[in-house]
């Protein structure tokens, strides 16, 4: 029998991109010193950017300081909100994924289905091996 956590190991891939790649993404002369974007808009960024931290880290915590069937939903879905969100940020009146003059539709794409991907799996794997110990 498998007794290894591949399924959180899984999902603390996808809370690690969920709190560093908003930085690799962000901390550039696109976003942050973006002289073009105004002031609030800059705060909105850091604060999506600090949700992602936060969001990383504490589904981190949840999944590792017991392995829970608890831990490992609250880890999951902390996991998966900030790519939920981004997701869903595309319905707002006026929303477009990328700031012209850029023309890609939705790049942040290749991010957001893989991290809910590799999430959802790394669950699956979890619950199975929580319910055979």
């Amino acid at each position: 029998m498998n007794r290894k956590p591949w399924g959180r190991a899984l999902i603390s891939l996808s809370a690690l991109v969920t709190a560093v790649g908003p930085y690799r993404a962000d901390w550039n002369e696109t976003h942050v010193y973006n002289p073009a974007w105004p002031p609030h808009a800059k705060f909105h960024n850091g604060q999506t950017m600090s949700l992602g931290l936060t969001l990383g880290a504490t589904s981190l915590w949840q999944l590792w300081r017991r392995p829970t069937r608890a831990g490992l939903d609250a880890g999951a879905v902390l996991a998966s909100l900030y790519w939920v969100t981004q997701i869903s940020a595309l319905a707002y009146p006026g929303a477009k994924a990328v700031d012209p003059p850029g023309e890609a539709r939705f790049p942040q794409a290749k991010a957001a289905f893989p991290a809910l991907a590799v999430t959802a799996l790394g669950y699956l794997l979890e619950r199975r091996r929580l319910a055979r110990s």
